[in-house]
C-alpha cells in the first residue's frame, strides 16, 4: 500500500502487528485469549497478517464459564478449525468442582469473577509467560490505566504502580520466574475502530452482533437481558420479545442486549456514531457492582 494512502486504520494495524511480533520475539510460551467475540476475532486476523504463511506462534485459549452464548461458542470452534490453529478450552465449572469454589448466587449468577481461577490454573498448566487479550482502553476506566505489556506477579495480580513506561513503542517483556505478562495489541483502538476494521477486512462475526428477535428479561435499570436457563427469575419479572443485538459477548447472565434493527456493519457503525455510553457501560452488569469493580478483579488476576 502506498504511504500516501496509509490511513489511521493502517496505523493502528501496524502498531498491533508490531506488538504481536514483539510477543513472539520476547516470550517463550505465549497464548492468545480467544472468546469468539469481535475483539479476539480481530486479533486472529491480525495474527494472520503478522505470521502467515507460518503457523501462529501461540495457541488460542478460551476460559469457558459454562454461561457463554451458544452462538459464540459455535463460531469459536468453527473459526479455530478454519484457521487450523490449536484451541485450548478450560472450564470454569471444572475449576469450581476442583477447588470447591462457591457458585455465584442471586437472580443473575455471573461466573465472570471465577474466570480468574481458571485462567491462573491454565497459565500454570501450560507455563504461559504472556497472554494476549483484546481489551481496549476506551472500554472501562480501569483498563485505561493499563499498559500494552501489563506485568502480573506470581499470583497473577495487577499492580498499577508496577506498570512500566512504554516510550517510543518500546515494550519491556522481562519478567521474573512465575510472573507473566498480559498483552493488549488493540489497546489504543476504540469500539468504532474495531467495527471499521471489521468492515474493511470483511471479517465474519457471530450472528448475535446483529439485530435479531430475542426473548428478554427487563431489568430494573431498563436494560434487556436475554432469557437463558441460568437465570433465577421471579414470577413478577417482565418478559418481552424485542429486536436486539449484543455490543459485547461475555457471560450470558450479565451481558445485556441493546435494542437495534442493525442488520449490517454499516448499520452498526451508524448506531455507534450516535451512542453516548461505552459498550461495557451500556451492557455489562458485572462492571456496575462497584465503582472499582473492574479494577478489583484485575488486581486479583482477571484478564
Amino acid at each position: 500500500m502506498s504511504i500516501l494512502h496509509f490511513d489511521y486504520l493502517d496505523r493502528l494495524e501496524a502498531e498491533a502487528l508490531h506488538i504481536l511480533r514483539e510477543v513472539a520475539g520476547q516470550f517463550e510460551r505465549p497464548a492468545l485469549l480467544f472468546s469468539g467475540g469481535k475483539d479476539s476475532i480481530v486479533l486472529t486476523r491480525l495474527a494472520e497478517k503478522a505470521f502467515r504463511p507460518g503457523r501462529f506462534p501461540f495457541p488460542l485459549v478460551h476460559v469457558d464459564t459454562g454461561h457463554n452464548f451458544p452462538e459464540v461458542l459455535a463460531f469459536r470452534d468453527a473459526l479455530a478449525a478454519e484457521l487450523g490453529e490449536k484451541l485450548i478450552v478450560r472450564s470454569v465449572e471444572d475449576t469450581i468442582r476442583r477447588q470447591r469454589l462457591r457458585e455465584p448466587g442471586g437472580k443473575f449468577p455471573s461466573r465472570n469473577p471465577l474466570q480468574t481461577y481458571t485462567l491462573l490454573e491454565t497459565i500454570e498448566e501450560f507455563g504461559f509467560d504472556a497472554c494476549i487479550g483484546g481489551a481496549r482502553r476506551d472500554e472501562e476506566k480501569a483498563r485505561a490505566k493499563e499498559r500494552i505489556f501489563s506485568v502480573r506477579d506470581e499470583f497473577g495480580q495487577w499492580d498499577p504502580k508496577r506498570q512500566r513506561p512504554e516510550l517510543w513503542n518500546i515494550y519491556n517483556g522481562r519478567i521474573q520466574r512465575g510472573e507473566n505478562v498480559r498483552v493488549f495489541p488493540i489497546s489504543n483502538w476504540t469500539e468504532l475502530d474495531v467495527w471499521r476494521y471489521i468492515q474493511r477486512e470483511n471479517i465474519a462475526l457471530p450472528s448475535i452482533y446483529f439485530g435479531h428477535p430475542r426473548t428478554c428479561v427487563v431489568l430494573p435499570s431498563g436494560q434487556l437481558l436475554g432469557l437463558n436457563e441460568h437465570l433465577r427469575l421471579d414470577d413478577t419479572d417482565e418478559i418481552v420479545e424485542r429486536q436486539v443485538r449484543f455490543r459485547t459477548v461475555g457471560d450470558s447472565t450479565c451481558t445485556a442486549a441493546v435494542e437495534s434493527d442493525a442488520a449490517t456493519i454499516d448499520d452498526i457503525i451508524a448506531d455507534l456514531l450516535l451512542a453516548k455510553v461505552s459498550e461495557r457501560g451500556a451492557t455489562r452488569l458485572d462492571d456496575n457492582i462497584s465503582e472499582a469493580g473492574m479494577e478489583d478483579r484485575k488486581r486479583n488476576g482477571y484478564f
